[in-house]
């Protein structure tokens, strides 16, 4: 289905920021996750476009975004909040819905905390996960440098294009040890326990709804990828129990779900969040 669009750009920090806005009905803003962009969530935007007024964008240094002098969980949520300050702008008939996958889950966490009254609601797919203990450890770390290699050798093969990232694999690699942190409180390398995502929950007052895999890693029982499955359910009872009120939808994919499970991601947030699709269930 093809919709109409707009386009608008938001500057932050020396950084270029492109906005596009297409749909109608209850307005929505997608976050990308981390290496994600706009353009390859695309099947997901245009399923949503059917039902809510989506707006899309990309982080700094991926897709048509610029790059930046620096990347962090701090500077990724000040683009948002700009984003969301031009969102705001605009006269909306109600406060949008953000959703978010993987990062971008834990970055709209984050912004409602601080803003609740521009939010309507939550929907966090596969991300904001208040884990008991560091996703990436010691043991781990040769198999994810690999990993963020390989990813940023592919990349290499899409800059000049909307799905390109501009990160370094290091780089990658130094914001999701940064997320771990924010997400459990835990530093794996100085030992230090702090304030993790959980009391972000204990704080917000907005409707949240999560869409998670029951596969987060893969469905291998080899490696390291059963513990990480266990540890992703465990962050996820961990919050049920916290925040009961919280609705939860499981598929049965892993963490891609976005891309592979594009229909039934988009057909669970009609289901919920739009009257038409309540009233006929």
């Amino acid at each position: 289905m093809t919709t109409d669009t707009e386009h608008f750009t938001v500057h932050r920090d020396g950084v270029t920021i492109p906005v596009t806005r297409g749909g109608a009905g209850r307005p929505l803003v997608l976050c990308p996750g981390l290496t994600s962009t706009q353009a390859e969530l695309h099947e997901l935007v245009e399923l949503l476009r059917r039902d809510f007024d989506v707006f899309t964008f990309d982080l700094r240094g991926h897709g048509f975004s610029s790059a930046a002098d620096r990347y962090s969980f701090e500077a990724f949520l000040g683009d948002f909040v700009a984003v969301m300050r031009e969102v705001g702008r605009l006269s909306l008939p109600l406060a949008p819905l953000l959703a978010g996958h993987s990062y971008g889950a834990d970055l709209i966490l984050h912004y409602a905390c601080e803003y609740p009254d521009t939010v309507g609601g939550l929907i966090l797919i596969d991300g904001a996960n208040p884990l008991p203990a560091p996703f990436i450890t010691q043991a781990d770390l040769p198999d994810f440098r690999t990993l963020w290699a390989d990813v940023v050798t592919w990349h290499e093969t899409l800059k000049g294009t909307p799905r390109q990232v501009l990160l370094t694999a290091e780089q990658i690699l130094e914001l999701n040890l940064e997320l771990d942190v924010i997400r459990s409180g835990i530093n794996i390398d100085i030992d230090v326990v702090g304030i993790g995502i959980l009391d972000r929950y204990r704080t917000l007052d907005r409707p949240i709804h999560l869409i998670m895999a029951t596969a987060m890693a893969g469905d291998s029982n080899e490696g390291r990828v059963p513990r990480h499955n266990r540890l992703w359910r465990a962050g996820m009872d961990r919050l049920g129990r916290e925040r009961p009120d919280i609705v939860t939808s499981r598929l049965d994919a892993t963490h891609g779900l976005v891309v592979t499970h594009a229909e039934d991601v988009a057909r669970i947030i009609r289901t919920a969040h739009t009257p038409a699709a309540r009233a006929a269930s």
